[in-house]
C-alpha cells in the first residue's frame, strides 16, 4: 500500500513538471537554432576570405595606403612567401614564447625565416613590412643565451650582421622606392650645374670637344653593355668626366683607365693585374666591372645622383656623411652635396652639365663635330709570348694600331699563357698561319743587378762578389764618398762585361768651346754630376771663390779645351764692384769686344768669381 502511494505521488509530481518542460523546450530550441545559423555563417565568411583582402582593405589599397600599420595588415602573401613568410609574420608573441621551449636552434631558424621574409617584402616594395620582419628577427636572436653552444653564438652573430646590413639598405632606399622609375637619371638645373656648363663653354671647351671625339671609339660597346644590364644609357658619358675617354688616363690617386679604377676596387670587381696585364686598361673588361659597381651602389643608395657621388669617392664616405646628416637626404641630394669633398661635390653637377650639353650642344654654343669611328676587331687566342711590334710587322699593320686594340698589355708583350689578342678584322687567320714564324719574346738582359748592403760589407767586398770594380759601383750609384755606405742601402751593381753608361742629364751638353751655360735650378754639385766630374775640379778650372752660380754664367767643363784656349786668351776673374766697361778699359779692349769674346749679351750682368776672357 505504501509503495503504491509513493509511486502515485511521484507520478503526480512528474505530471506537474511536464508542462514546465514543454514551455522551456519551446523557448530554448529556437534560440539554439538561431545561434547555430549565425555561427555557421560567420565561420563560412572567415574561411572564404582567409587568403583575400577584406573589403575595407581593398578600398584603401585602391586609394593608396598611407599608414604603414594598415599596409602591414593589408599586404597579400606573395607567391614565394605564401607558406613560411606570412605564417611567421602572423604568429603572436604568445606562440613564439611557447616555441622557445624547443631550444636555441628554433629561435635561430625562426630569425632566419624572418630575414628571408624581409628580403621578399623588400623586393616587392613593401619596405615597412620588411623592416618589421627584421625587427622580429632581431628580437628572436636576442633571446639566444650568450653562454650557449659556440655554434649557436656564431649563427647569432652572422644573423646580427645580416640584419644590420639589410636595415641600412632598406632605409637608404625607402624614400625612392615609391618613385618606380630607376632607369633614368634626373636632369636638374641649378647654380652648381650652370657653373660646370660655363666651365665647359670656356676654359674646358677644348677638353670637352676632344673627349667627345674620342668617345666614338668606345661608346657603342658601353651603351650595349648598359642596355643588357638594364642601366640608364646616359651613364655611357661617365668616362668623359672620369678620364676624357683616354684609355691610359692615370689620376693622382692611382686610378687608371676609362672608368678610373683604383687597384683594390678593380680586384673587387674582377679586374686582374700582374706583371704583363692590367685589365683596368681594357675598355670592355673595365666597363663590365663599372656596371657591376654601379649596380651594387644603386642597391645601397637607390638614386643615381648619390650613386655617382659614391662612385667617385667611395660608398663608405658617402654613408658616413648620410649618417651625420640626420635628414632624409634622398629628398634633396644637394644637402648631401654641400658636405662632400670638393672634387666629389663637383662630380655630379659636372656629369649633369655633360648630359645637358650632349643633348643640345647648339644651345650652349659648342660644336662637337663627328666622333671617331670604333675600330672593328676580332679575337684570336695564342699561347706564345710575342712582342706586339713583331706581330704588327708580320701582319703589315701599324704597331700603334695593334697596341691601341690591346691597351691592357703593360709592356706591349703578351703573357706566356694562352691570351686572347685583339686584331683588326681579317687578320686573325693570317696570324695563326704565321705564328710559328714569329720569334718568342725574351726579356732583355739587365745592365744592373741590385744588392742590399749588409752589416760589415764594404764596396771592395761587394765589387769582388759581383766581379766588377769599386769605381764602376761608385759611378753607377753617384756615391760621393768612397767609403760611405750604410747597412740596408740598395746599390746598383753593373753586370760584368757591360759598359756603365755615363749619367748625362737630358739636354746637358757643353758648348763648342768646352763650356756649359748655367740654367735655372742648376747647382755646382748637379753640374758636376751631369758631366761625371767633381765640384773640386770645377772650382779649380773656373777659379771660383764660392758655390753661388747665376743663370747664364758659363763654366769650363773640360780641362783640355780650357788649356788650349788659355794659350791664346788672357782670362780675368771678376771681382766685387767690377763692371764690364771697367774690365774692358783695364785690358785695353772695347766693350763690344769683351761681349763678343765671352758670348755675352748687351745689358747682361756679371758676378764676382765669374771668369772672363780679356784678349783674343
Amino acid at each position: 500500500m505504501r509503495k503504491f502511494s509513493e509511486v502515485s505521488s511521484v507520478k503526480s509530481a512528474h505530471l506537474k513538471i511536464r508542462p514546465m518542460n514543454l514551455f522551456f523546450i519551446k523557448r530554448v530550441i529556437p534560440l539554439f537554432l538561431l545561434c547555430l545559423i549565425f555561427g555557421c555563417s560567420a565561420a563560412k565568411v572567415t574561411n572564404v576570405n582567409h587568403n583575400e583582402f577584406p573589403a575595407n582593405c581593398i578600398s584603401e589599397k585602391e586609394t593608396r595606403i598611407q599608414d604603414s600599420k594598415e599596409l602591414l595588415d593589408c599586404i597579400p602573401p606573395s607567391k614565394n612567401a605564401k607558406g613560411h613568410t606570412i605564417g611567421f609574420l602572423e604568429d603572436s608573441k604568445d606562440d613564439i614564447k611557447t616555441k622557445e621551449t624547443d631550444g636555441e636552434q628554433y629561435l635561430l631558424d625562426a630569425a632566419l625565416d624572418y630575414c628571408k621574409a624581409s628580403q621578399e617584402f623588400w623586393a616587392e616594395g613593401y619596405l615597412n613590412k620588411a623592416i618589421d620582419a627584421l625587427d622580429q628577427a632581431y628580437e628572436l636572436i636576442l633571446k639566444v643565451d650568450p653562454e650557449s653552444d659556440p655554434e649557436f653564438i656564431q649563427q647569432k652573430e652572422d644573423l646580427r650582421f645580416m640584419i644590420s646590413k639589410r636595415i641600412l639598405e632598406i632605409h637608404a632606399s625607402r624614400y625612392t622606392a615609391v618613385n618606380g622609375n630607376h632607369k633614368a637619371i634626373p636632369l636638374i638645373m641649378n647654380s652648381h650645374v650652370k657653373q660646370e656648363i660655363q666651365n665647359f663653354q670656356g676654359r674646358e671647351k677644348k677638353f670637352f670637344i676632344e673627349s667627345y671625339k674620342r668617345s666614338g671609339k668606345y661608346r657603342d660597346e658601353i651603351v650595349n653593355a648598359l642596355k643588357e644590364a638594364g642601366l640608364p644609357e646616359d651613364l655611357s658619358w661617365l668616362p668623359l668626366i672620369e678620364s676624357g675617354f683616354k684609355v691610359k688616363a692615370l689620376s693622382r690617386a692611382r686610378a687608371l683607365g676609362l672608368w678610373q679604377f683604383i687597384p683594390s676596387t678593380g680586384y673587387k670587381f674582377g679586374l686582374n693585374r700582374d706583371t704583363w696585364i692590367d685589365e683596368r686598361l681594357d675598355p670592355a673588361k673595365s666597363t663590365a666591372a663599372a656596371i657591376s659597381y654601379l649596380e651594387e651602389l644603386h642597391q645601397i643608395f637607390g638614386d643615381w645622383t648619390t650613386v655617382l657621388a659614391a662612385y667617385n669617392c667611395g660608398e663608405g664616405r658617402v654613408l658616413r656623411k648620410i649618417r651625420r646628416q640626420k635628414i632624409n637626404y634622398l629628398d634633396n641630394f644637394w644637402d648631401l652635396y654641400e658636405k662632400l669633398p670638393r672634387e666629389t661635390a663637383r662630380y655630379v653637377p659636372r656629369f649633369l652639365a655633360t648630359l645637358y650639353i650632349i643633348k643640345d650642344p647648339e644651345k650652349y654654343g659648342i660644336t662637337l663635330g663627328e666622333p671617331d669611328k670604333p675600330i672593328a676587331y676580332e679575337v684570336v687566342t695564342i699561347d706564345k709570348q710575342v712582342n706586339l711590334k713583331t706581330v704588327a710587322g708580320k701582319l703589315d699593320i701599324p704597331a700603334k694600331d695593334l697596341a691601341a686594340l690591346n691597351p691592357e698589355l703593360r709592356y706591349n708583350v703578351t703573357p706566356g699563357i694562352p691570351y686572347a689578342i685583339k686584331l683588326p678584322m681579317g687578320k686573325g687567320e693570317i696570324l695563326l698561319a704565321k705564328i710559328a714564324d714569329i720569334p718568342a719574346w725574351s726579356p732583355p738582359k739587365r745592365a744592373y743587378v741590385y744588392h742590399k748592403v749588409r752589416k760589415g760589407e764594404s764596396l771592395s767586398i761587394i765589387a769582388l762578389k759581383y766581379h766588377t770594380s769599386v769605381r764602376n759601383i761608385i759611378q753607377a750609384n753617384n756615391i760621393r764618398k768612397k767609403h760611405f755606405i750604410q747597412s740596408g742601402q740598395k746599390l746598383k751593381i753593373p753586370v760584368a762585361g757591360r759598359k756603365v753608361p755615363k749619367l748625362l742629364a737630358k739636354g746637358a751638353a757643353t758648348l763648342h768651346n768646352g763650356k756649359y751655360a748655367v740654367r735655372k735650378g742648376d747647382s755646382l754639385w748637379l753640374i758636376a754630376r751631369k758631366f761625371n766630374t767633381t765640384t773640386k775640379k770645377l772650382y779649380r778650372l773656373n777659379n771660383l771663390s764660392s758655390t753661388r752660380l747665376h743663370v747664364g754664367q758659363q763654366l769650363q767643363i773640360t780641362k783640355e779645351k780650357f788649356q788650349t784656349k788659355s794659350k791664346k786668351k788672357e782670362m780675368y776673374c771678376v771681382k766685387y764692384g767690377d763692371t764690364p766697361s771697367q774690365i774692358a778699359g783695364k785690358h785695353n779692349i772695347s766693350l763690344s769686344q769683351l761681349f763678343h769674346i765671352n758670348d755675352l749679351d748687351i745689358g747682361c750682368k756679371i758676378y764676382p768669381g765669374q771668369v772672363l776672357a780679356v784678349s783674343n
